[in-house]
This record gives structure tokens, sequence and C-alpha cells, in this order.
């Protein structure tokens, strides 16, 4: 056989480094070459064809979305152009295509010829970017570019166009071959601790609600360990240098076909630590003058006004290493420019060679008008909820806390540590006291009118509402966020103990109690009723709902612990709606049920004394006790232990601190939808890297 290294037509600049030939899931397709044939192995149905469709159903509604509101789609894509990258950051091309290997790590999918190394050496669009994808023997597509070429961007139109030809398989069997793309993060992952695996299945439980409830994350690894999924990873370049390198070496031995996205600095350091085995370095393309004049024009009107005729003009014919041509060879600056310029704006002022002596002035120049222009009011478009300073300003805090604390990720329920926690505490402290503890202290003068209740019962209740502001301060630092639903709050096995608890001892205490003498018994359903309490809180002690009933009296005994020893694959029911989890979802969960089931937790101390205290006393009695349980637990447990309310105190006072809107979530949802930021999880992030630079300088440069 002769040897490949000596063809003509390899690509050079790869250097292969690890095992190719080995067989890793249930559907990646073993070719075994012979010496006039292959023989594939077909697999055989599997009850994962559903979970799959649903999976691929909710991915392709999520990146349309996505790809909308990034305007990817419409008139038409920005055309992608890729090369087999020169920089040394994976192996030979031969290690990736296979081509006189005698095995291969993947099969082309159904409908794709293999990728071979003459059909990698002209390079090409997003169509042969796909047959890459689809047909390349490693499973392991490295996209790389410097910052700002459209990486990100172009994962998702790929993303789209695998899951297309995923649909186009009319065929079960075909389409059960065809993996569906996950677009991921990077972020959080600590190779030390968790497998790709492992880490991809968590992530795929929390972002999508098809993977909650039980089997959920057994299903999320059975897709992943059987090669029914891809992952798209992104933000390799926005983690540690050290924790990159572990996390390629890691994925060296997934189950999985990879994409993996970074910027080409980072991915040329990342390599001479750690390469991944068999990947194929592709670099992303500057956009050329003609195809950005012909995307911008796509967009204008018929007739377009002579500002924008004479930019397109002069991109398709005149100089390309004029300031203007080479700053547009980024989809960003394409982008910026779209946005920032209406169809009748003095567009051609970007050609002022002296305003603009360089391409990074171009840039810089569209990076501080882009969020004037998305909130600028334009005929035919809703008006902005908020001025242009307002969101400048806003974004520009946001961006400046987010540069100090070295992240791109903005957790919302961080935002209470970022402002000063002692005006929230005096707050919370002032309305607890006087809410909570007016009936408290009238409870107390009705059962005792003495002289010391009236002076300690009102500096009880003050030291009481000290208590829940000093609740409230504990989230004025860093949280890990707690998202269960309720699905994963009330289980069947959660349930059934809450309820064996309190049938037994409402009874047990029925039958004590009837053996005391002289004792006035109540009836077995009262026992049932002021015993109800502890079966509530069984529940919630043993499932993800004891940080709700951790503060609340009699009520809290032995939370905290019981569920961490529970597998997730043994809690929940399955769910029926599926869909992603983006922040807005997560702060509903907050802002609602975990508020209900604290207000509910004080309902359940509420029936430990009510009920005695009506029997024994007078119903009045009773009643104000349960007003006064209802309160205080309430405010402690739903409302001071609050991460959404934590975070929406928190933004009234950065309202007043710094001028930011006081529906401070409303605000980062209306900046996604008008493309200045995005969500990947539960996290938001800035859209562009430079526009979230250029907003944390302390003055444009």
């Amino acid at each position: 056989m002769a040897d490949p290294s000596s063809d003509g037509a390899e690509v050079f600049g790869n250097t292969f480094h690890g095992p190719t030939a080995f067989q890793a899931g249930d559907h990646n397709t073993q070719n075994i070459q012979h010496t006039h044939h292959h023989t594939a192995l077909t697999p055989p149905p599997s009850p994962l064809d559903a979970t799959a469709d649903e999976l691929a159903r909710v991915i392709g509604a999520q990146w349309q979305e996505e790809a909308g509101l990034r305007q990817l789609l419409e008139p038409a894509p920005l055309p992608v152009r890729w090369r087999v990258s020169e920089r040394k950051v994976a192996g030979r091309v031969v290690g990736a295509t296979a081509e006189g290997a005698a095995r291969a790590r993947f099969g082309p999918l159904p409908g794709v010829p293999p990728a071979t190394r003459a059909r990698l050496r002209d390079g090409g669009g997003l169509p042969e970017l796909h047959a890459v994808y689809g047909g390349l023997a490693s499973g392991r597509l490295l996209l790389v570019g410097p910052p700002a070429a459209g990486k990100t961007a172009t994962a998702v139109l790929l993303l789209l166009d695998a899951l297309a030809h995923r649909a186009a398989q009319t065929a079960p069997a075909d389409r059960a071959r065809v993996p569906v793309p996950v677009l991921l993060s990077l972020d959080g992952w600590d190779p030390a601790h968790d497998t790709a695996t492992d880490w991809a299945a968590d992530r795929l439980t929390r972002e999508y609600t098809l993977f909650h409830g039980r089997g959920g994350g057994a299903r999320a690894r059975q897709l992943l360990e059987q090669g029914r999924i891809s992952l798209f990873l992104d933000g390799l370049d926005e983690v540690t240098g050290r924790l990159r390198g572990a996390m390629v070496s890691a994925l060296e031995t997934a189950p999985f076909r990879l994409v993996l996205v970074s910027r080409a600095r980072e991915a040329v350091l990342t390599a001479k630590k750690a390469r991944l085995g068999g990947a194929l370095a592709l670099e992303i393309q500057p956009v050329r003058p003609a195809d950005a004049a012909g995307y911008l024009s796509n967009r204008l009107p018929a007739a377009p006004s002579a500002a924008w005729q004479t930019v397109t003009e002069r991109l398709r014919t005149g100089d390309p290493a004029h300031p203007l041509a080479t700053a547009l060879a980024s989809p960003l600056a394409i982008a910026l420019l779209r946005d920032v310029y209406p169809d009748d704006g003095p567009v051609d002022e970007l050609l002022d060679s002296v305003r603009f002596p360089s391409p990074a002035a171009v840039e810089n120049h569209l990076l501080d008008h882009a969020v004037v222009a998305a909130y600028t009011p334009r005929p035919g478009h809703p008006r902005p909820r908020y001025s242009p300073e307002t969101a400048e300003r806003t974004l520009r805090h946001i961006a400046r806390r987010l540069a100090r604390d070295g992240s791109r990720d903005l957790r919302w329920w961080h935002i209470p540590g970022w402002t000063g926690q002692r005006p929230r505490m005096i707050a919370v402290w002032i309305v607890s006291t006087v809410v909570c503890g007016l009936p408290s202290t009238l409870l107390a003068l009705r059962l005792e009118p003495s002289l010391v209740i009236t002076v300690l019962g009102p500096l009880s209740m003050i030291g009481a509402g000290w208590g829940v502001a000093l609740r409230l301060a504990k989230l004025s630092v860093p949280q890990p966020l707690a998202s269960a639903g309720w699905r994963d709050i009330f289980t069947r096995e959660t349930v059934t103990a809450g309820l064996v608890q309190w049938l037994s001892i409402g009874t047990a205490l029925f039958w004590l109690v009837s053996l005391l003498p002289g004792f006035d018994h109540p009836p077995l359903w009262f026992w049932y009723l002021v015993t109800l309490p502890l079966g509530y809180s069984g529940v919630m002690v043993a499932g993800r709902g004891y940080e709700i009933v951790a503060y609340a009296p009699f009520l809290s005994v032995g939370a905290g612990r019981a569920y961490g020893r529970k597998r997730e694959s043994d809690t929940s029911p399955s769910v029926v709606d599926s869909r992603s989890v983006g922040p807005r979802d997560v702060w509903r969960h907050h802002i609602g049920l975990r508020l209900f089931l604290g207000l509910l937790t004080g309902c359940a101390l509420a029936l430990y004394g009510g009920p005695m205290l009506a029997w024994n006393q007078t119903p009045l009695t009773g009643a104000v006790f349960a007003l006064s349980a209802v309160l205080w637990t309430g405010a402690t447990s739903g409302l001071a232990g609050n991460l959404a309310v934590a975070t929406a105190l928190a933004a009234v006072q950065l309202h007043h601190e710094e001028g930011t809107p006081v529906r401070l979530m409303h605000f980062l949802e209306d900046a996604r939808r008008r493309n200045l930021l995005r969500a990947t999880g539960p996290v938001y992030q800035f859209r562009h890297v430079r526009l979230q630079e250029r907003l944390a300088a302390d003055r444009p440069t």
C-alpha cells in the first residue's frame, strides 16, 4: 500500500497524535477495510428514537429563534468560507480522514460522502462544511479563527444544516444514524471531576426540560454514549490555559462527534499542551468585500439611498485595502454596520479616511454606536421601552462589573453582590418588623396582657426582623443556583414518605392522647389536621426543597443532606413539556414556585399551633397565631431566602445608585432580543466580546 503521506493531494498543517481506530457508541458505524469491500454494522432500532426526535425538535426551535435574533438567516446568510488551517492546532489531515487506515472512528452520515484530502484541498462554504462534519472519519472538527471572525455564527448555521439533514432522512434507521447536534458552552466543566459524558449529561438535564424528571439524566447519558448526540462546544478560548488542555485531553475519548470552536491564538497555545486526536482544524476566512456588499445590498430597499449605493459599489470595485473594506472582513463589523446605519443613514461617512484612518477606527465607531442604534425608535418597529441613554448606562455598568470579575457570564443570581447589602437589610428589617411583628405583638398581649409582654414583645419583634434581614444578607455573595422545579421537589418517593409520616404520626398522637386521663380529647380529624405539616416537612426535607424549610422552626429537622444522597434518576416523574431553559425561565421558577413554597411553609407552621389555640382558647387567637406564623416563616423562607427576590431588591438599589432600570431582568431579556446579549443556558453574555470590552472601557479610545 502506498504511503498516504506522499500523496500530492495532502493538505498540510496538521500533525496527527492519538488513536483513530476504535468503535464508540451503538450508532457509530465501524468500517472494516477488506480487499474489495467494506462491511457496515447497521444499528438495531432503539427505544431512544422518540427522545432523539423530540430533542431535535426542541434544538431546532431554540436555534431558529436565536438565528433570527442574530439575523443570520434573513434575507440571506452571510457567505461562510473556510480552509484547512495551517496553524499547529491539530494533527495531519490523513489522521482525521482515516484514508488508508484499517478503521475509522465514525462512518459517514447517510447521504454524506466520506471526507477526503482531495475534497478538503480547496476549502468551501456552508454546504461543504456540513459535508466535512458528516463525512469526517474521526468525528473531530475544530473551527478556529481570529476574534470576531464569525466562528459561533458559523457553528449555529452548521447546527441548523445538520438538523435539516437529519429531518430529511425519511427512513427511521437512517435518521437514527444522524446525531442531534447540541450547542453548549464549556463554562463550568472541571475535567478533574467529571468526564465529558458526565458533564454533558448534566448540562442537558439542566438546560432542557425533556431530560428533567425520572430517568432524564440516564436518557441523556444513553444518547451521548450511543453517539446519538453530537456536541458543538463553544468558548474554549474563554477558559484558562491549564483548564483548556485538560478539557481537550478529556474530550479525546468522548463517544460522540465533536465540533470545537475557539479563537486561533488560544487553540495554538492549547495544542502545545494537548491535542485532540484525529481532529481536523478548519479556519474561518475573512469576508470578501464583494460578499459583504452583496449581503448588505440584500437588506436594502430596491432603490437604496445614494450613501448606501456609494458604499456597496466601493466594496465591489474599490481598493480591498481601504480601512472600511478591511474592517468589513469581520462578520462582527458587518452586523454592526447593518444595525447602526438605517436605510437612510449617512453610512458613506465611513469612507472618510481622515476620520477613520484604520479598520480599528471603523470598528470602534460602530461599537460605540451599537447600543444607541438598538434603542433608537425606527418606523415600523415597536417603540423601545428604554431610552438609549438608560440602555447604554446599564450595559456599561454590567460590562464593567463583568470585567472586574474576569467573566463573560452574567449570572443574574450574582447581582445582589453588585451593591452594598446594608440598605437592603435595613429596608427588609423595617418592613418585616412592622408587617410581621404587629400581629405577633397583638397575639402576645392577648395571651398575656402584662407590662413585661408590652415591653419585651416589640423588642422581640425587632430582633426577629433583624433575623430576616440577616437571612437576606447571606444572598449578597455569589450563590450556587438552586433551580429545581416542582417535579423535582414533589416526587413520588418523597410524597409517599410524607403521607406515611403524616398518617402514622397523626394516628399515634390520637391514641397517645386518648390514654391521658382528664384531657379534652379532640376528634381524630383534628390530629390529622395539626400533624399535616409533618408530612409536608418530610417531603421538603427529603427532596430539593430542603433549603426552603431550612429556616422554619420545627419544620427543618434533618434538612439539607437527604437529597444529596439520592440519585437523580430515581426521583422525579417524566415531564410532558420539553423546551430549552433560559435565564428568564430560571428567574420565573424562583420568583414563582420557590416563593409560593416559602409561603406554603408558613401555612404549614401555622397548622402546628393555630388549631390547638383555637380549640383551647378562641378562634380569633388561633387565627392571629396562624397569621403570624405565615408572615414570619413566609418572610424568612420565601422572601429573604429567595435569590430572585434578592436580585429584584438589588435591582431597585442599582436603579437609585447607577440609574439602571428597576425591572432589570426585563431589560436583560429586551437587550437579548435587540441582539446585544445572548442566552447561554441560564446565563446571559454579551453577543460580541469586543462590544463588552468597549463598553467596559473607562472612556472610548
